[in-house]
């Protein structure tokens, strides 16, 4: 951030009084601005066993399978977005259901969300972020190509808990991914 929203003027990182880390603070009129995590609202919409997926359309990890999901707006519940984001993207009205994951991904500054939900009808299609939409079974999950380890995650603990009957609520950190080795005769640094 360079500027502020406020009145324009330069911005500078400093602490504020009465704060402990650092913030944008704006020298002309004292605007503090805050940079909070995102929240990354999606459903599992379920459909007789099976569990509806999106491949994307779009960056990052385009072409790789996902649940929809997606930034949650302004003035709208996480429920809300779920359902919207799902309308979104596999054009797939759901009634949601009960928060089934909570992941914490501070890397990224972002928090992911994850609500069971039931699919209404089979009338579904690709939306304009995704490239496909289809319902799958257990064993059809693309394992090999899903797009955010957020959503290998849940749907493992998914598939974990219907198996035992009883599905939970479900909460993590998820640590920065490991940074895959140098190329042979190359090295970092």
């Amino acid at each position: 951030m360079n500027f502020c929203s406020h009145c324009g003027a330069p911005v500078t990182l400093r602490v504020p009084p009465g704060d402990t880390l650092e913030r944008h603070v704006c020298g002309c009129c004292g605007t503090i601005h805050y940079l909070n995590p995102k929240v990354v609202v999606g459903a599992i919409p379920e459909w007789e066993n099976r569990i509806l997926l999106c491949r994307r359309a779009i960056e990052p990890r385009l072409g790789f399978w996902t649940l929809p999901a997606g930034f949650m707006e302004n003035a709208e519940t996480t429920a809300a977005a779920a359902a919207r984001e799902t309308l979104e993207e596999a054009r797939a009205r759901i009634e949601v259901g009960d928060i089934f994951t909570l992941i914490n991904v501070p890397h990224i500054s972002q928090v992911h969300i994850v609500y069971r939900a039931r699919l209404l009808d089979l009338d579904f299609g690709p939306g304009e972020e995704s490239l496909e939409v289809a319902l799958f079974a257990e064993h059809e999950i693309p394992w090999e190509d899903i797009a955010f380890r957020t959503i290998g995650i849940t749907l493992r603990k998914y598939f974990a808990d219907r198996q035992s009957g009883r599905f939970g609520f479900h909460t993590c950190d998820l640590a920065p991914p490991a940074r895959p080795p140098d190329p042979p005769g190359r090295t970092s640094g």
